[in-house]
């Protein structure tokens, strides 16, 4: 169900709060196939955390220890994703709004984003927020980068689905996210332009 903060945002144009997804023909690697959550899009730019990509450069144990906090058996489960190719070394919480700090962005009344080692000890403690997703790094783009790649079909934008961000399935969220708008991938060509 989209929220009124949603509907304020397609109105004005701009996409914060909706998922990107890579056409077919998306030719940059670190783009193929993905689905972002675009956690803002102004005039001044856009930034975006990739769902489906996961990074085996580093666990997300590993990552507590080296922050010297204590893993608890709630993490075991938790992957460290590819949030996109810039600032690799830094990490960002997209989460379920039911856990929020003050530094904590709060992007539709259902998520937020968050870039502490405070929430990453919520996690490890197991008093986080219900949902998360880890991510290093991050996708950006400059003023009307992405609209110009929109217009060039480069994406396809769709409402936010908290099944899509949150779920587990990784190499399926491509897909569904095609199938939620009712998309036969099938049906996409390379080569597609406007009418």
């Amino acid at each position: 169900m989209m929220t009124s903060e949603s509907n304020k945002t397609e109105k004005s144009g701009y996409l914060t709060g909706q998922l990107l997804i890579a056409m077919p023909q998306m030719e940059d690697p670190r783009f193929a196939r993905t689905v972002i959550y675009l956690c803002a899009h102004t005039a001044d730019g856009a930034m975006g955390l990739v769902l489906n990509k996961i990074t085996d450069a580093i666990d997300f144990s590993e990552l507590l220890n080296q922050l010297r906090l204590s893993p608890g058996s709630e993490t075991d489960d938790i992957r460290v994703h590819f949030g996109g190719p810039v600032e690799t070394g830094r990490g960002f919480v997209l989460h379920s709004a039911d856990f929020r700090e003050e530094a904590s962005l709060v992007i539709e009344n259902t998520i937020a984003l968050t870039a502490t080692v405070d929430i990453l000890r919520a996690i490890a403690t197991g008093k986080g927020p219900e949902h998360s997703l880890f991510a290093l790094g991050y996708a950006g783009w400059g003023p009307g980068q992405l609209d110009s790649e929109i217009q060039s079909n480069g994406w396809l934008n769709a409402p936010a689905d908290l099944d899509i961000i949150f779920g587990p399935e990784i190499d399926t969220k491509w897909m569904s996210a095609l199938t939620k708008l009712g998309i036969d991938v099938s049906m996409l060509s390379a080569s597609a332009g406007h009418a």
